[in-house]
């Protein structure tokens, strides 16, 4: 199993490179998901991640990669620290690390004012990249914590583009939702049609959150 520190010595073993992103992907891991959909979310990403297409970009731009598994008001996990994809075998590792990544917590709210609290936190850590991006993805609305939109305003006054991958059961709700209140005005949100549809939003949401023509 790859563990965090292996993935930080990884990173350290290597020469600084220019880094295009750096990308926070903040998974929700609330009571509404159970344990298959989380390993269809685990799964999704990591797939999404060895996409060739998206594989070539992220080595071509060095983009910088964590993940965040958020919940409740004071349940957030730095699964895996900031990893700088500078060849096709660092992004076979860390899709690796990602399907191996336990899960943070169960039993537990939706909280995503928090989340991006958490995120943007992570992100003053950062290697040293042109913007800064995170991408929520969650199945449902606040239950607890805090006001969504006062954070996603200190992202925008720090320059931090928020996107939203709602996973919907019925209708909209969430993706109106997210359209709303979570994302930045340099923001989108994309949505998946339940957790099996999440491998196929997920891959569309990262291809678009690091091409060359964002937004």
């Amino acid at each position: 199993m790859l563990s965090r520190a292996f993935l930080v010595a990884l990173c350290l073993a290597q020469p600084a490179h220019a880094c295009r992103t750096a990308l926070v992907l903040a998974m929700d891991v609330s009571n509404s998901v159970d344990p298959g959909e989380f390993r269809l979310q685990i799964d999704g990403l990591a797939a999404a991640l060895r996409d060739p297409e998206i594989a070539e970009i992220l080595v071509r731009d060095q983009v910088a990669l964590s993940v965040l598994q958020w919940s409740g008001a004071d349940a957030q996990d730095v699964s895996l620290g900031w990893t700088q994809m500078l060849s096709t075998s660092h992004v076979q590792l860390f899709a690796n690390a990602v399907q191996q990544v336990p899960r943070a917590f169960v039993m537990s709210n939706t909280a995503p004012a928090e989340a991006l609290g958490a995120a943007l936190t992570l992100l003053e850590s950062s290697p040293n990249c042109t913007r800064q991006v995170i991408d929520v993805s969650g199945d449902g609305t606040p239950n607890a914590g805090g006001e969504v939109a006062k954070m996603r305003n200190a992202a925008e006054l720090r320059g931090v583009i928020v996107n939203g991958l709602a996973i919907e059961s019925l209708g909209r709700a969430i993706t109106n939702y997210y359209t709303r209140t979570l994302i930045t005005s340099g923001g989108f949100v994309e949505t998946a049609q339940g957790h099996r549809d999440y491998a196929r939003a997920i891959r569309r949401k990262i291809l678009r959150e690091i091409s060359a023509l964002f937004g």
